[in-house]
């Protein structure tokens, strides 16, 4: 690593911060333009993307229409997706997949040769490709990834951590990065003049999670930290069936197991959905999350129960649940399989244009760390991969208009010490999280969040969990503006929508803090309930 630190301060490359989807497409859109890549893990291995058991949302099948898409987006955005967004994003889903292709991504076809297009919770059409049935997120980053390294102008540099945004008057001017997990490394500064952040969610903020352990939130906060706008922070998406077997990120129950019939009971073996909802089980996302953490809260347990269902047939049709199933002694033919839900996808991030552009001159950014509107309040199956390419091809279409800007010189910035990450403290953000600003939210759990997050962002000596404090606070604090019910953001004491508040959430690191000084001055109530695991 080291011989490449000289090379590293004097780049007048495209920088772009994150090795999954967004990344290495917007990578390979820019070539043969010089771009320096740098991603904390491994290529693809940190990336969510490559977890991706669905498929990307296109409407390529005869019959369908990017309205018709586009519509069922808002449909399930909860009254604050960006329309002539998510059309946009639609219209451009069938040249994305074509050029998918291009780079080899091998997409289930048909009898005819045609793309096989399958089905997902709320669509109103056939319209998800896929990749040997759940596999199309690992294959496109393993497509994406070889593509990236045969490139000659892409020059890739592992294992580095952008741990703050560097700007002058507005602008950017570079980063600074540091060694992953090597607090007591010299930090790395590169000087750069357009930054395309795509560091993935902030899934990992939370103590039960679906995503990686780069997913913490590092490009909302050091964005954030530079000044620029973050959009509907308070929106995160759980998975409502996460198997809990001790295992950090929690391994997934495709939602699959229960369009076959499996259902969901607690520890007394009661079903508890169909008083809920009447889809029960199949009841969309975020009202079956709710009713798991409910069980779950009153101490009965939620399990999903494939045994009538599946029985011996699981092994041969879930092949990848049952061996995280067997992997920790439970045998789900037999057994019911405990579950939690988990937090799984950000809607919030780094506000950007129809272009990714954000509010900084020279900043761009893309995939989950970016918030286009497209989602609203609540995802639609598989639009997050979509999204991802799409704006990934329209920022590097934006920055091939440009000139090269001069290149930036960092004279004097400061470069401070970093401690090490307390593990202590990262597990108790992280049940904070879970408890307070997970699926069911009220104001004093939210208010004590907001009170430990901006503390530990004052006080943390760590860079790495200063910056994790910092997203956390954005979460937080607007899911404590937010007083009512909305999407996935669901509130027991404001449990209602309220019409007025049909929009989408535009705030900043200082409007945050604001929020956090005002409840800090504030008597804390007595009344929030003991915090359970």
């Amino acid at each position: 690593m080291h011989n490449t630190i000289h090379t590293l301060t004097r780049s007048d490359d495209v920088v772009i911060v994150g090795g999954g989807l967004a990344g290495l497409f917007c990578a390979l859109k820019l070539a043969p333009r010089p771009v320096t890549l740098i991603s904390a893990a491994p290529l693809g291995l940190g990336a969510s993307s490559a977890w991706a058991q669905g498929g990307i949302a296109a409407a390529v099948a005869e019959g369908d229409t990017p309205e018709a898409h586009a519509a069922d987006t808002v449909a399930v955005g909860g009254g604050i997706v960006d329309q002539a967004v998510a059309l946009g994003i639609a219209r451009e889903a069938a040249p994305r997949i074509h050029d998918l292709l291009a780079y080899g991504v091998p997409f289930d076809r048909d009898l005819e040769g045609r793309l096989a297009v399958g089905r997902e919770a709320a669509h109103s059409a056939r319209r998800i490709v896929h990749v040997r049935g759940d596999g199309a997120g690992a294959a496109i980053i393993a497509a994406l990834s070889d593509a990236v390294r045969r490139t000659p102008s892409i020059r890739v540099i592992e294992g580095l951590v952008a741990e703050a945004l560097l700007t002058e008057d507005g602008a950017v001017t570079g980063l600074r990065l540091r060694e992953a997990g090597d607090a007591a490394a010299q930090p790395i500064l590169l000087a750069a003049r357009m930054v395309v952040l795509a560091t993935g969610g902030i899934g990992h903020l939370y103590a039960v999670t679906t995503n990686p352990r780069e997913a913490s939130g590092s490009g909302l906060a050091i964005a954030a930290r530079a000044g620029a706008v973050i959009a509907d922070p308070e929106f995160v998406q759980f998975h409502p069936t996460a198997i809990m077997v001790g295992r950090d990120p929690a391994p997934l129950a495709t939602e699959a197991l229960r369009g076959e019939g499996a259902t969901l009971i607690n520890g007394r073996g009661e079903r508890f959905m169909a008083a809920r909802h009447p889809l029960a089980e199949l009841a969309p996302r975020d009202i079956v999350a709710r009713g798991v953490f409910a069980e779950i809260s009153a101490g009965r347990g939620a399990f999903l129960d494939a045994r009538q269902a599946l029985g011996a047939r699981f092994a041969d049709r879930f092949p990848s649940v049952h061996a995280s199933c067997i992997a920790a002694g439970i045998d789900p033919a037999t057994q019911p399989i405990p579950i939690a839900p988990a937090a799984h996808y950000h809607m919030g991030g780094i506000a950007v244009d129809d272009r990714g552009r954000s509010s900084i001159d020279g900043l761009w950014a893309g995939g989950e760390a970016s918030s286009t509107g497209a989602h609203g309040a609540n995802r639609l199956a598989s639009n997050s991969l979509l999204e991802a390419v799409v704006y990934a091809a329209r920022i590097a279409d934006d920055i091939a208009g440009r000139t090269t800007p001069s290149p930036a010189r960092l004279a004097d910035v400061p470069t401070p010490r970093d401690g090490a990450p307390d593990a202590a403290a990262v597990k108790r953000l992280r049940m904070l999280m879970s408890t307070h600003v997970g699926v069911i939210r009220n104001g004093d759990g939210l208010a004590d969040a907001v009170r430990s997050f901006a503390a530990l962002e004052r006080e943390a000596t760590s860079i790495a969990v200063r910056n994790m404090a910092t997203a956390a606070l954005l979460v937080v604090a607007s899911a404590w503006n937010r007083r009512e019910s909305r999407g996935a953001h669901f509130r027991s004491d404001h449990a209602a929508d309220v019409p007025p508040l049909a929009q989408r959430t535009m705030t900043t690191l200082a409007a945050v803090r604001e929020i956090a000084d005002s409840l800090c001055e504030r008597p804390t109530p007595r009344t929030a309930q003991p915090m359970t695991a």
